[in-house]
């Protein structure tokens, strides 16, 4: 989440997003309704289980949908093409060479929500994430993590 309450994320990104939410409302609440009216007919509300089961998981499924709905609605889209190679912003492509074993790695640095640590996808708001924001290539950038501390020099800035 951007301070300014925007949320950033890329085309794709978003049109996943709008997917999700238009599945939640339509099969998602029509699966929960069923679900509840199924309980519902197994008798006592006061012992059935499977009745509060049913109310919890539509408690979460409609958190799910306004989470949704609120990210949709703070939503900008960023085209990486609008912004500059000079250093480090989110939507960039870092290629980084790590001096403790020369290896070399690259990231896409992203919003929180998308971050998808498999996929080289790290959040501007993780560890990393934060020491490379505004870098230029040829820096050496020290990150403090948990294992201790990371030392990367950037090799180039890409999209």
């Amino acid at each position: 989440m951007g301070d300014n309450g925007h949320v950033y994320l890329t085309r794709e990104r978003l049109v996943e997003l709008e997917k999700e939410l238009r599945d939640l409302k339509i099969n998602g609440r029509a699966e929960m309704a069923q679900k509840i009216a199924e309980a519902r007919g197994h008798g006592d509300l006061s012992e059935n289980a499977e009745y509060d089961a049913a109310k919890e998981a539509q408690q979460h499924l409609e958190l799910r949908i306004q989470k949704l709905e609120d990210t949709l609605s703070r939503a900008q889209i960023l085209e990486s093409s609008e912004l500059p190679n000079d250093k480090v912003y989110i939507l960039s492509v870092v290629t980084l060479k790590d001096l403790k074993n020369n290896e070399t790695i690259e990231y896409r640095l992203v919003s929180p929500e998308e971050a998808d640590f498999e996929k080289n996808k790290i959040s501007v708001s993780s560890p990393i994430g934060k020491a490379l924001l505004g870098r230029k290539e040829g820096e050496v950038v020290k990150v403090k993590v948990p294992a201790g501390n990371l030392e990367y020099r950037l090799l180039k800035i890409t999209r």
